[in-house]
């Protein structure tokens, strides 16, 4: 009965025209950004992230949380009519769903790809809501011992699940926890690492870095590319899937929503490896494997469902513990502390109309993505045509006038120059940046809740393992580090994120 009362609160709050008209300008925006290749929602939600200033935490909110399922969406129009990713996640969509378009299917590939997705986000919505509570209550329990364990393992579990080598990710995580502790030292007041600039004393804004890393490197390393449009598949065909094609895709598409679920909530997981187990796994499945690259209608429909899931499901933990699972869940801690909500178990009580106005929000951006992708496919496709040169230079001054409104300080487009060609070298190197990202956004929390737990227990170390939650949290990053050592796992793992031929 509570449950139905928080709904029907987060329905109150999600259908007010304000807030539907920021819905849909999200979910505008994310299915522009996955159709076009050389963005993403990174990139894109810290381009905005300024405006948040100005807009009330609710609707500044939904509009983020639009952009990230609607690249999902947008995304696997360009893998399946241009065999072209338009965003991360969507790899694994051209290995079948282009196949589908080159054989005359783009259309049904399209609804299978639309559909999965949105039955996904919905159940996923129905997660959250049914699980959110109960989990935060579980927070409640949690003091700073527990707190900083918890971010242990969150961190541990993101280098584990990320894509590329190990060492590198370690070392990206340490390079965003030591970024973390530059500026004014909280209980000291002494400024640390600041190099004697004024600017420095109050830390590195984490959005200057995301705009660096994700959105300047993203352009300078797509101009040194060539342009090669690929010739786009005209014939879009009926939209409605054939009897053979259904029966194929409908449990692909339960299992990819379940898988995603259970990935999404992981640390480092969310929607791209979602998608990469999901194709493993129907794939394992399946009778005819021999069919998966070929067009298999499951091989599209269970990656679908599962990277639609996996970005919503990564909603979970920054709700109901404020532990972001990846970059684009670290810009939301970012919305909510502008306004200075401070993410956790305390939003659903002190914050309950944001908390549930997010989830409701949810179902409708989807209904929405579904109404934009498949009728308005014509229009998103006329985009791929034009040329990134003349798409570049607006991206770059819109990234400028984001960075330079959140101080209104040169020396923020300064540093935000230099991080970008950092992170090109980084991306040369194959240095992912969002363990950066997450590392420099838990950094500062990591530590005030270490220094809190020394500080109740008067300086003893052994509080972390005295604690029976606190020492079950650090012994499963124990055991992550010593399972992801293993020879064997380590092969899987490797596997796992290999594009198939």
């Amino acid at each position: 009965m509570e449950l139905m009362d928080n709904l029907t609160l987060g329905l109150s709050v999600a259908f007010t025209p304000e807030n539907l008209l920021y819905a849909l300008l999200g979910c505008i925006l994310g299915t522009l950004v996955g159709v076009l290749p050389g963005l993403g929602p990174v990139p894109t939600i810290a381009m905005l992230l300024p405006i948040t200033y100005v807009l009330p935490p609710v609707a500044g909110l939904i509009m983020l949380a639009g952009i990230y399922y609607g690249t999902q969406y947008g995304g696997s129009t360009t893998a399946i009519l241009v065999n072209l990713p338009g965003e991360t996640s969507a790899v694994v969509t051209v290995l079948d769903g282009h196949q589908m378009a080159r054989n005359g299917r783009a259309g049904a590939a399209l609804s299978i790809a639309a559909v999965g997705s949105f039955f996904a986000g919905s159940v996923t919505t129905l997660l959250i809501a049914a699980f959110a509570p109960p989990l935060a209550e579980v927070a409640f329990k949690f003091g700073p011992a527990e707190y900083f364990s918890l971010m242990t393992l969150g961190l541990i579990g993101a280098v584990v699940l990320a894509s590329g080598s190990l060492p590198k990710a370690i070392c990206m995580i340490l390079l965003g926890l030591l970024l973390g502790m530059v500026g004014t030292d909280v209980n000291s007041g002494v400024a640390r690492y600041d190099f004697g600039i004024p600017e420095l004393q109050d830390g590195i804004d984490f959005a200057i870095v995301a705009m660096g890393v994700f959105g300047f490197a993203e352009i300078l390393a797509n101009l040194e590319q060539k342009e090669n449009r690929v010739e786009l598949q005209d014939k879009i065909g009926s939209l409605y899937p054939s009897r053979q094609e259904i029966r194929e895709a409908v449990p692909a598409i339960i299992r990819g929503t379940a898988l995603g679920s259970m990935l999404g909530i992981l640390p480092g997981g969310g929607s791209v490896l979602s998608a990469f187990a999901s194709y493993t796994l129907e794939k394992k499945l399946s009778k005819e494997p021999e069919r998966f690259g070929k067009g298999h209608p499951a091989g599209l429909a269970g990656p679908e469902s599962a990277n639609n899931s996996g970005a919503q499901a990564s909603f979970i933990p920054l709700l109901t513990l404020g532990i972001p699972g990846n970059a684009v869940m670290a810009l939301m801690v970012g919305a909510m502390t502008i306004h200075n909500i401070q993410p956790g178990p305390q939003v659903m009580t002190s914050h309950p109309e944001l908390f549930w106005g997010l989830i409701a929000s949810m179902w409708i951006g989807n209904l929405m993505l579904v109404v934009l992708n498949l009728p308005l496919i014509g229009l998103w496709v006329k985009l791929l045509k034009v040329p990134y040169r003349i798409l570049f230079p607006a991206i770059l001054v819109f990234c400028t006038i984001g960075v330079y409104s959140l101080n209104y300080n040169t020396f923020d487009i300064y540093t935000t120059a230099i991080f970008g060609v950092i992170g090109y070298f980084w991306a040369k190197l194959k240095c992912e940046g969002a363990p950066l990202l997450l590392g420099l956004v838990l950094g500062p929390m990591m530590e005030e809740n270490f220094r809190r737990a020394l500080l109740l227990s008067r300086g003893d170390f052994f509080t972390f393992v005295e604690r029976p939650l606190s020492a079950s949290l650090l012994g499963a990053a124990a055991i992550l580090v010593v399972i992801v050592a293993l020879p064997s796992i380590r092969k899987k793992r490797k596997e796992a994120f290999v594009e198939e031929d």
